[in-house]
């Protein structure tokens, strides 16, 4: 099951979700492959050392031949692997402009790879580039975080385009999985008007996990941490746990 989580728009929680979703379907005791496919990688260094890494992600994708035993790194997490990233991957558009196979290089490699694991979550870039295309053509679900903001449904449309061209050709069997709704404050009445907005749009898609802002999730990876071993108590902690309960019902 590969699933990728993305949004064009930036500071969303697209990598906030996609390291404490992949913590917790292992707590549910999933196997889990996360995929880096942001070249900021962030996830990469909440769970490796930067200098450890000798292949990452683009690699993986530029050299067909290379064995991908030698990009996969394990991570302190029993059962959660991470295939890394560099900054080297923000020059994929380049190396790969004008290969006829260049939006199904993910594709191809995970066919080889997905068996290993129950779950592949896919952290993607705040574009809707070959990155994120190659992402979406690997995968089986998209998972969609809006942030509970006033400006929060802008470009979802570019989103939901572009997967509606995936689905036309490349990968006709993509489906949305569900939207999250991260950095909520229910305290506020902008924050619900938003949440009901978003409701309006994208009906039973939506998660009824609700992502609330905190400071402990936004502490985490600056200590290597996912928020099952910093804040194990927290609401954010309560609420991956129960995001990851709806995720494995919906697939």
């Amino acid at each position: 099951m590969v699933i990728s989580i993305a949004n064009q728009k930036g500071g969303v929680g697209k990598t906030t979700t996609a390291i404490n979703l992949s913590a917790a379907l292992t707590k549910e005791h999933k196997r889990v492959l996360l995929v880096d496919m942001d070249p900021q990688a962030n996830s990469t260094l909440t769970f490796t050392d930067h200098k450890s890494i000798d292949y990452s992600v683009y690699e993986l994708l530029t050299e067909p031949s290379l064995d991908h035993r030698l990009i996969i790194k394990t991570t302190p997490l029993p059962n959660l692997d991470i295939l890394p990233s560099k900054i080297s991957l923000a020059k994929l558009d380049s190396k790969l402009l004008g290969e006829f196979d260049a939006p199904y290089r993910l594709k191809d490699r995970m066919d080889t790879i997905k068996s290993d694991y129950d779950f592949v979550l896919i952290d993607t870039p705040p574009t809707l580039g070959l990155i994120t295309v190659n992402a979406l053509v690997a995968s089986d679900y998209l998972i969609i975080p809006i942030q509970s903001s006033y400006f929060a449904l802008e470009g979802t449309d570019d989103l939901l385009d572009t997967v509606e061209k995936v689905n036309a050709r490349p990968n006709p069997d993509l489906k949305v999985l569900g939207v999250v709704i991260t950095l909520h404050d229910k305290r506020t009445t902008l924050s619900r008007d938003i949440y009901e907005q978003i409701k309006q749009v994208f009906g039973d898609k939506v998660f009824s996990t609700v992502i609330s802002r905190s400071i402990r999730l936004e502490e985490s990876p600056a200590y290597k941490e996912t928020i099952f071993t910093f804040a194990p108590q927290s609401s954010g902690a309560s609420e991956y746990l129960n995001l990851c309960k709806e995720v494995i019902s919906r697939v």
